[in-house]
């Protein structure tokens, strides 16, 4: 039976059909190959390029913030291609992209969330007041302290953030990592000292961290202080004074005084027996070491020899005699010893 018209007519409307399905399937099926091609193609950035990405951002949105960074050329081409090498999430935070990173790279590094990685130094010997003040100037961290730290409460170490985390929370670590540390010391001490409990163990390392700029002393100016305490002598150190004067900032912008050795503060250890009432810094794990495993030694003094050291003394009378030294060499009478290689300066 022979066909009409219509059946005619029909096969060569599906004809056309198949044939412009076929060409729509092969210039999809083309340029998906063209855009996957372009995965490993370098990037338009011409140096380090840095994007951040806020949480809850769609993958548009990821895109477009890309450009608008010099990341990429194309949204389009970005979305294809994360479609294209697997659905993976991509992580928010900040990335520094290399020099012409290309889009297989810049993947890679969002779904491995390759944030950039910030760094906060606490040296030893600062205040709370101290790091507190640097904490604000700090870049990428959030919020204020809700509470300020106890003073002595902070390991001084490095410590890495990211972008958007908290200063609360960078002061919670830094809390545990000294309670951690204390920890683990204080059973391990050595026997005999005449310290009660970490915290005192804590206070005294304060009084180090403080009296010296020489890694090497603090045994022995821990040793001095231990000696002191056993024979209920006061400890009579500058740094207890300094702390109390300064409401606990921590340093002065002059020298000394006969007034500010009198004055009447639980921290003034030229007026309270044994040790002030709590640390008057941060303190390093390396003072606590030497506080917990002191230098063998039956000095009771040491005075500021000019070096950055001192010069230690068992007796009164040596030490006078090394005070006296050491005004000749303030006056220019006598010269100074070699400067011992100091840490830097609280």
């Amino acid at each position: 039976m022979s066909s009409g018209p219509f059946d005619h007519l029909m096969r060569r409307w599906l004809f056309r059909l198949l044939l412009a399905l076929a060409v729509s399937a092969a210039m999809v099926g083309g340029g998906l190959v063209w855009a996957y091609g372009r995965l490993t193609v370098a990037g338009p950035s011409l140096g380090q390029s840095s994007a951040v990405i806020a949480k809850g951002m769609n993958s548009r949105a990821i895109a477009i913030a890309l450009k608008e960074a010099g990341v990429i050329e194309s949204p389009w081409l970005f979305l294809v291609d994360a479609w294209l090498s697997g659905r993976h999430g991509l992580q928010a935070g900040e990335y520094s992209f290399p020099a012409h990173a290309s889009i297989a790279t810049i993947l890679d590094m969002m779904r491995h969330g390759q944030v950039v990685v910030h760094k906060f130094t606490l040296a030893e010997g600062l205040t709370v007041f101290q790091v507190e003040a640097q904490l604000r100037q700090a870049e990428g961290l959030t919020g204020t302290p809700s509470t300020p730290p106890d003073e002595g409460s902070l390991l001084p170490q490095t410590y890495h953030y990211s972008l958007g985390d908290s200063r609360d929370g960078l002061l919670s670590r830094m809390a545990t990592a000294m309670n951690e540390a204390l920890d683990g010391l204080w059973p391990k001490r050595a026997e005999g000292l005449p310290l009660s409990n970490k915290i005192e163990a804590l206070v005294l390392a304060s009084l180090v961290e403080r009296e010296t700029a020489v890694a090497e002393e603090r045994p022995h100016v821990a040793a001095v202080f231990l000696n002191r305490l056993r024979q209920h002598m006061k400890l009579q150190s500058d740094p207890t004074v300094i702390f109390a004067v300064s409401n606990g900032e921590g340093f002065l912008d002059r020298p000394l005084s006969q007034k500010d050795l009198a004055i009447n503060s639980p921290f003034n250890t030229y007026a309270v027996e044994g040790l002030p009432a709590g640390p008057i810094c941060n303190p390093g794990l390396a003072s606590l070491i030497a506080v917990l495993h002191p230098a063998q030694s039956d000095d009771l003094y040491f005075v500021a020899d000019r070096s950055g050291g001192h010069a230690f003394a068992k007796s009164l009378a040596e030490h006078n005699r090394n005070v006296a030294r050491l005004r000749q060499m303030e006056q220019g009478a006598i010269a100074a010893p070699s400067v011992h290689k100091a840490k830097s300066a609280h």
